[in-house]
């Protein structure tokens, strides 16, 4: 299912499935539509009466939205708020109880005042600007994972799965040429360690999307709560479980979450014209700068910028699309000023509700970061990279 990534496990849901009278919704299909907070996406849920529940974890935000399921025949409107869920069923064709939730992306606070850890994972930054780091899946496995401020969750590539790791239920007879790998049914994941911080029962799901010479990568999702250094002067990661004291040099900015990826805010000055849009930290990425086609219509960003290449992409669907890589002159954020940026000009990356850009890791490992999931800011503080060479023949 969509946004499974984000999947809150609530200890209490079945029993209060069996505890409580629910409210119904009627259904003859099993695709739903979904409005989050005012962005509607037609069918991008899947009725499973097998999954008991359904959890449906709603876009990240820190105020209260409507969330609104739309069957072919029925509709719920549900207010959510930090910390809630909310349970109600959708009978399909009249037999078929699909037991559903809307949760919160945010947990319930903790009431544990709990043990202070600071985890450091130490990290290397690969020639594809990955940031790179060892991880160990049930003490046997060892993959390279990279982490992903705009990605969710644990997922490691179809490939590594079959060749590095046991967790392919069939393993022998697909490397036989007997059968088929079932990527939906993995052994399971006990035990995740990075360095010293460990991670019990994560859900590891396959993909086919890592950077350059990856395995797999983390996201942002699995350090909600906390606050995360990203430090390329010692080339360390460090984990915290409450918030720290900022060391001098850093300048604070909001993180706004938009379709629950972590943004700053940044401005183009171009011909004496601004140009503001939200970016958010794709550090996955090899690139600096890519700017979303409908953003760049919208705000009628310049069309004639020094061409440095062109080059066509095919999408997961076959489809061809032309791309131009640019040079942009001046980019500000966070009271930060970079000149003469190679930037791509990208096809719809995200919905055309959204409008997101992307600043990519060959911009962003310019600063040591610390990255406030619990206050939703964002520290930056520019490091000795700040001034190498971007890569411009990717």
């Amino acid at each position: 299912m969509k946004y499974l990534y984000l999947i809150v496990l609530y200890l209490c849901v079945q029993p209060a499935f069996a505890q409580v009278k629910l409210p119904v919704i009627k259904a003859t299909s099993k695709s739903v539509s979904i409005n989050d907070g005012g962005i509607l996406e037609k069918n991008s849920w899947g009725l499973s009466p097998e999954i008991k529940p359904d959890i449906y974890t709603a876009d990240r935000t820190r105020k209260t939205k409507w969330v609104t399921f739309y069957t072919d025949i029925d509709s719920i409107r549900v207010k959510v708020k930090p910390g809630s869920r909310f349970n109600f069923v959708v009978l399909l064709n009249s037999k078929d109880s699909c037991f559903t939730q809307i949760a919160s992306a945010i947990p319930p606070e903790s009431k544990a005042t709990g043990i202070i850890t600071h985890d450091t994972i130490p990290f290397a930054l690969t020639a594809y600007n990955a940031i790179k780091i060892k991880g160990i899946i049930n003490d046997t496995d060892t993959l390279s994972f990279h982490f992903d401020i705009s990605s969710f969750g644990f997922h490691v590539t179809r490939d590594a799965l079959l060749n590095r790791t046991q967790l392919i239920t069939n393993k022998a007879d697909v490397l036989a040429g007997k059968a088929k790998a079932n990527y939906n049914k993995l052994k399971k994941v006990n035990k995740l360690q990075f360095a010293n911080t460990v991670w019990n029962n994560p859900t590891i799901l396959p993909s086919n999307l890592t950077a350059h010479e990856m395995d797999g990568r983390i996201g942002w999702t699995i350090f909600e709560g906390k606050q995360v250094e990203v430090d390329y002067d010692r080339s360390l990661l460090i984990v915290h479980s409450r918030p720290i004291k900022i060391p001098k040099g850093y300048v604070k900015a909001p993180l706004v979450f938009i379709r629950s990826l972590p943004c700053i805010k940044g401005t183009f000055d171009i011909q004496n014209k601004k140009y503001t849009g939200y970016f958010a930290m794709d550090t996955g990425s090899e690139q600096a700068l890519i700017l979303d086609s409908t953003w760049r219509a919208k705000e009628n960003f310049p069309a004639n910028l020094q061409l440095i290449n062109s080059f066509t992409v095919s999408d997961a669907n076959g489809n061809k699309h032309e791309t131009k890589m640019v040079m942009a002159p001046k980019l500000t954020f966070n009271n930060s000023t970079f000149t003469n940026i190679p930037t791509l000009l990208a096809g719809t990356i995200t919905t055309a509700d959204s409008q997101i850009n992307f600043l990519g890791n060959d911009f962003f490992k310019r600063f040591n970061t610390i990255l406030d999931f619990k206050n939703d800011v964002i520290y930056l503080k520019p490091n000795k990279l700040k001034n190498v060479k971007y890569r411009v023949n990717s």
